[in-house]
């Protein structure tokens, strides 16, 4: 049966923090280019997201930054739903969780299953910072994976395995709170027994979707259920989240994971009444096509946690698909937001104005479908330059200027095709169903190569023809070459309006496809099916707008300072790594006014044979001219230090470095790029051989 409806779901981020590429490359910008290309075929679509505000995390984030959970959760949603928006991620609503209508619907769906008594109530040994007084749920606590070793998995889950983890199977535990080691204590929760929706998960899952599930998604499902399913808490010992509502539940609240995918439901109530919609249709009626867009972290919430509450409660659809992708990396290393190894999308909007359609362009092409991807600023700027810029824009740009040039913007007569010309009309028309197909299948990359290839194909019967060329020799050739060409310029304009929206709007304005006056409107809206059917898109005498500028290219300068960038959060990190060099043994004050510290000037430097680090000084100190032999040379060049004044411990007993008798010693320290400096006071006046105190 066709699906009469569409419910589209993105994974709700955690607003924690802003939006980086690995989200939008995993989540958001697949599950965009589905829910236009739906939307283009005239499909009932309703894609919905929201913020996440209810998890650990969020206490985490508001504890570290000294105020309140709803000031963190306020921050970070403007900064998120801002940033979706000026992206072009078309939701037709974004809700948050700390919305009323979330919080009713959340505590209803439990008080339904807590009636139908398909909960456990067990009281259970959980781990305690006894230090804070606190409960440590999911990111309260770290430890030892005990699947893979990793020795910073969470509490809820491993970043570096995928597993999902409960607090109480870390190995040596340590509170993110006090840092101290928890002791394990009596607490009382609510379970869902996912032992009882086994044969449920099997028929559904290993049954049902073994062929047309990704290979993650379904390896992940199987591995879990062939290890047996286990009851999950539901409820957690905190005091930011909804109150759970049952009596004798005081100071506990719904666990994140129960409470975020009900997220979707009450987003979708909150769209529906604001459309006039009935939200039901989009949630338990049977012709209605229900597909989540995650991560492959989220995968077992998503296909076996959800699907199970779905299942209990009774009423509502499964998912027919859960198309997750894998991780993408940035320059080689894992994304990080706590290491602020992340392109964050609120700052590439502001770095990049009016370049959307790039990024989601190079995320697209370089898509983490089916394995870790890495994403790198040459990438981003050759795709940019030599794709879009070169191909895409290069042939738009030559059908635009030489429509108005030669027919003063008018569609022109075409003639006689002949066998070239039946050729690239047929594959023109066989575009939208090899497009369409691959984003059915969730091949988004795969898609978006095919909208490059009418681009190329566009360029290559341009170049072959030559209208430049023959418009002074045979100028009706050139009429049905450039007839032909505008066709596949607005089968590009519709083709391209999920992958490159932004690109698609000044496109189709540039070509009048969605004029506002009614003498310039196309005799029939362009549609994906349209592009099947006909060649004539754009029909004979049809005016089109002067050329516009589609892509710009991107100089080296922009991607340098995006690298700059990297390297100063990786010195950063690396500094703030470094641990700090334990004091040494305490002495005495007579011993530290032994200590002669003067200021000098080197007056000569040079590096000494056959070394790498060593570098021979002569330091005028007031007192004398000595010779210093100091480890600098990888630091700085001779020539850079001379003239420079320096302290110098002063009374340094000599001593002989490779034959060269060295008479004192350069102060010197680090500072936090790890990089070798000077420690010399403010000397301005001060004259050689100077005390310093």
């Amino acid at each position: 049966m066709s699906p009469k409806r569409y419910t589209i779901t993105a994974a709700l981020p955690y607003t924690n923090g802003p939006i980086h590429i690995g989200h939008l490359a995993g989540v958001y910008v697949p599950a965009d280019i589905y829910a236009r290309y739906l939307r283009g075929m005239g499909k009932d679509v309703a894609y919905i997201c929201g913020s996440d505000e209810h998890g650990v995390a969020i206490s985490i984030k508001a504890k570290k930054e000294g105020i309140t959970p709803q000031e963190v959760v306020d921050k970070y949603h403007k900064i998120i739903k801002d940033s979706f928006e000026d992206f072009g991620i078309s939701f037709d609503n974004y809700s948050r969780t700390s919305a009323q209508v979330h919080h009713d619907t959340a505590s209803e769906f439990f008080k339904t299953l807590y009636a139908k008594g398909d909960f456990i109530e067990e009281v259970t040994e959980q781990l305690f910072d006894a230090e804070a007084n606190q409960y440590l749920a999911d990111r309260f606590v770290t430890g030892t994976c005990p699947k893979c070793g990793h020795e910073e998995a969470y509490g809820d889950q491993c970043e570096n395995c995928g597993s999902s983890l409960n607090a109480t199977d870390l190995i040596n535990p340590k509170s993110t709170i006090s840092g101290s080691k928890p002791v394990l204590k009596e607490t009382r929760h609510w379970f869902l027994p996912l032992d009882r929706y086994e044969d449920f998960l099997k028929k559904w899952i290993l049954d049902g979707h073994k062929k047309d599930w990704k290979p993650n998604v379904y390896g992940q499902c199987k591995s879990w259920i062939d290890e047996g399913l286990r009851p999950r808490a539901v409820t957690r010992d905190l005091d930011w989240g909804i109150p759970v509502p049952v009596d004798g539940a005081e100071g506990k609240v719904l666990y994140v994971w129960f409470d975020a995918p009900i997220g979707y439901i009450s987003s979708t109530k909150e769209w529906a009444a604001r459309e006039g919609k009935n939200w039901e249709d989009y949630w338990k009626a049977d012709d209605t096509k229900l597909v989540h867009f995650i991560g492959k972290d989220n995968i077992v919430f998503h296909c076996i946690i959800f699907p199970s509450m779905l299942e209990a409660e009774g009423s509502y659809i499964l998912p027919d698909n859960v198309p997750a992708n894998e991780f993408l990396n940035l320059e080689g290393n894992k994304l990080s937001t706590s290491k602020n190894w992340a392109v964050w999308l609120h700052e590439y909007l502001e770095e990049f104005p009016g370049q959307q359609d790039v990024l989601r362009y190079t995320l697209t092409a370089n898509a983490p479908e089916t394995k870790d991807n890495d994403f790198t600023w040459a990438d981003f700027q050759a795709r940019n330059n030599n794709e879009l810029v070169a191909i895409f824009g290069n042939f738009i740009n030559r059908v635009v200027v030489l429509t108005n040039k030669y027919y003063e913007g008018k569609i022109p007569q075409a003639l006689d095709f002949n066998a070239e010309d039946e050729k690239v009309l047929a594959e023109m028309k066989a575009y939208p169903a090899v497009i369409a197909s691959s984003i059915e299948r969730y091949r988004f990359r795969e898609a978006q190569n095919e909208l490059m290839n009418v681009a190329r194909l566009g360029n290559k019967y341009l170049a072959d023809a030559e209208p430049w060329k023959t418009f002074k020799t045979d100028p009706e050739r050139t009429k049905t070459v450039m007839y032909i060409a505008l066709q596949i310029a607005g089968t590009l304009a519709v083709l391209s309006e999920p992958f490159l929206p932004h690109t698609a709007k000044t496109l189709k304005q540039m070509l009048n496809i969605e004029s506002e006056d009614p003498l310039m409107q196309l005799p029939e809206p362009l549609s994906w099916e349209v592009l099947g059917e006909k060649i004539d898109l754009l029909p004979v005498g049809h005016s089109i707008n002067k050329a516009a500028l589609l892509f710009s290219k991107i100089e080296d300068e922009q991607i340098q300072k995006q690298l700059d960038k990297l390297e100063a959060t990786k010195m950063s990190n690396q500094a703030e790594n470094t641990p700090v060099t334990p004091q040494k043994d305490t002495i005495e004050f007579d011993d530290f006014t032994k200590l002669d510290l003067r200021v000098g000037t080197i007056l000569e430097a040079e590096k000494m044979a056959k070394t790498k680090k060593l570098l021979i000084l002569k330091v005028d100190t007031g007192l004398d001219v000595r010779t210093i032999v100091s480890g600098i040379a990888e630091s700085f060049k001779p020539e850079d230090i001379i003239g420079k004044q320096v302290t110098v411990v002063a009374n340094l007993a000599p001593r002989k470095l490779r034959g060269v008798e060295s008479q004192g010693m350069i102060l010197m320290t680090e500072d936090k790029q790890g990089k070798l400096v000077f420690m010399n006071p403010d000397t301005a006046g001060v004259k050689n051989g100077e005390a310093v105190s």
